[in-house]
């Protein structure tokens, strides 16, 4: 499918303007809207690559700067260790409410374009998918994908280090599919095993893949990258959206 890609928004935000991308068919009709949450690196190469493969599927897609009050307007931080410092400092620096904000933000700017249904889903890698899972508490959120999410069993995001997503993740009404990556140390088997229990305790709509895979392994560069597999779970995360949001 042929699409739009380079679509601006300066999205209102109690912190100041969002500068959103948005990548959508180029066909005309209306299509669910996607929110996807990059890596602490924001819109790099691999992330655009991703919004473009979810669009051409058929959704209009948002890429949030999700660190808009921090860094200046369309700043991409490197895949390099100064890179992820930098990226590291802003996502404990941005006070956890903001990013609550810019979740509804987002998507309230979706359902507003006249080519949105209205029917929203979110992905989310990394920092992302603890933004995603976050995302997915908002009542309009009916599936949601969290590619090895971090922070979350630490309870670390945002100012002074001490969220509360596991405590408010019975909120989530829509259905959640989230890949984890067993040779992922950021995440290790403790981690993953608090946040299943949490899960299941809260009753919640999920399903659960544990994937013998890297952190970054969705990234389409770099050592850790496993095409195979990203191709596998891209794969099923389509098909959550096009279940859930294209009916």
């Amino acid at each position: 499918m042929i699409l739009h890609s380079n679509e601006v928004a300066e999205i209102a935000t109690p912190t100041g303007p969002m500068r959103t991308y948005v990548f959508r068919p180029v066909a005309e009709g209306r299509y669910p809207g996607l929110v996807l949450y990059s890596e602490i690196f924001q819109l790099t190469g691999p992330i655009r690559r991703t919004a473009s493969f979810l669009a051409g599927h058929g959704y209009i897609v948002a890429v949030p700067e999700i660190y808009h009050e921090l860094e200046p307007a369309g700043a991409v931080l490197a895949y390099d260790q100064a890179g992820a410092d930098q990226g590291n400092h802003d996502k404990y620096a941005k006070e956890l409410s903001s990013y609550d904000a810019d979740a509804r933000a987002v998507l309230d700017h979706l359902k507003s374009m006249p080519a949105c249904s209205g029917k929203l889903g979110v992905l989310g890698i990394c920092l992302g998918g603890h933004l995603a899972f976050r995302a997915a508490m908002q009542p309009d959120v009916a599936a949601t994908v969290c590619f090895y999410a971090t922070d979350i069993h630490t309870g670390t995001l945002g100012q002074g280090k001490s969220d509360d997503t596991l405590a408010r993740a019975a909120e989530i009404t829509g259905e959640l599919l989230l890949f984890w990556g067993r040779q992922d140390p950021h995440v290790p088997l403790e981690g993953r095993t608090r946040i299943r229990a949490r899960l299941d305790e809260a009753g919640l709509n999920f399903t659960w893949h544990e994937v013998n895979g890297a952190h970054a392994f969705l990234r389409d560069e770099g050592p850790r990258y496993d095409p195979a597999l990203a191709a596998q779970c891209l794969a099923q995360a389509l098909e959550l959206f096009h279940r859930r949001l294209c009916s």
